[in-house]
């Protein structure tokens, strides 16, 4: 077999909604196929090689990105992966007649059993939806960042988030996220503790083939920051392959400690708990590797801290 890798350069940041969609259909028939799932959904496949990434997105935060591309595309020009995209115009969780009916005809055509290894991935949102239609794909992986088990009222009630979004149906078919991922050969759940909600969530999908990972001090914000900290790729292909331990998972992160990006949120988080000693002394910890506005900013308005408080080796 030749080299798997799709061949082709997209930049679409630019583009406003309309031209973003028609942008994405041409290059998705260019490579593969492209569906309309009615007026908030769409399907963009990119045929590559025998590994299958299924990525769940909502399309105002792939426009967001760097390049405007669905994050899986990526993958089909570096790893030579195909991709199935499931885009949405908001935050739907993907509860749509027309999504189920999509996944069932892949079933039946046996479209999920042409690859040798299928990871289902997606954040919030998309992350529930990663995790419920796993199960289109018996054997697959899933990883999923901060996913909700579901908006049902009658078990998630405690959640207030996503009051509006109560009423779609959480209770007919892949319905209950936690009990969808029990034919996955593994599924990981990525969640920070500090936020109780999301761990309250996490908690639910506690089954024997998943793997709990714990991102400390990463708040609410889990794609973007492992983005800036260029650990994204990394998580994804050890998911794919199986290989996503607690440890691996706690080498990539530990790397956040020495992360402006990180550092800036520590501090504020530090500002916002009372804690102005502490985020004096994570101020000076950053300044003793270069200048930063930011830091100079907040440790200026923190002078009265005690600089006993940073050690000599803190840097």
């Amino acid at each position: 077999m030749g080299d798997p890798r799709l061949q082709f350069v997209a930049d679409l940041s630019a583009l406003d909604a309309d031209e973003w969609v028609h942008a994405v259909e041409d290059l998705a028939e260019d490579h593969g196929s492209f569906t309309q799932l009615g007026p908030h959904h769409m399907a963009a496949f990119l045929d590559a090689g025998r590994t299958l990434l299924v990525t769940f997105e909502a399309i105002p935060q792939v426009r967001d990105r760097a390049d405007g591309l669905p994050s899986g595309f990526d993958y089909a020009r570096t790893d030579g992966w195909s991709v199935l995209a499931l885009l949405s115009t908001g935050d739907s969780w993907f509860r749509e007649e027309l999504i189920y009916r999509y996944i069932d005809r892949l079933i039946d055509d046996g479209f999920f059993e042409d690859f040798d290894s299928v990871l289902f991935f997606g954040a919030g949102a998309g992350g529930y939806a990663a995790a419920a239609y796993s199960v289109a794909s018996p054997g697959a992986r899933v990883l999923a960042l901060q996913p909700q088990a579901t908006l049902d009222p009658g078990i998630a009630g405690w959640d207030p988030r996503h009051f509006r979004h109560r009423s779609n149906n959480f209770t007919d078919r892949y319905g209950y996220a936690p009990d969808m991922i029990d034919a996955a050969r593994h599924a990981y759940i990525v969640y920070c503790p500090q936020q109780t909600l999301d761990a309250m969530h996490a908690a639910l999908f506690t089954r024997p083939n998943v793997t709990m990972l714990r991102a400390d001090g990463l708040a609410d914000l889990l794609p973007r920051s492992f983005t800036a900290l260029r650990i994204m790729d990394d998580l994804m292909r050890h998911a794919m392959d199986g290989t996503l331990t607690p440890a691996r998972f706690g080498a990539l992160i530990k790397i956040r400690k020495r992360s402006p990006f990180y550092l800036r949120r520590l501090v504020l988080r530090l500002l916002d708990g009372g804690h102005d000693q502490l985020a004096a002394m994570v101020c000076r910890i950053a300044l003793a590797r270069g200048r930063n506005p930011f830091f100079e900013k907040h440790l200026a308005a923190l002078d009265d801290a005690p600089r006993s408080l940073l050690t000599e080796d803190a840097g």
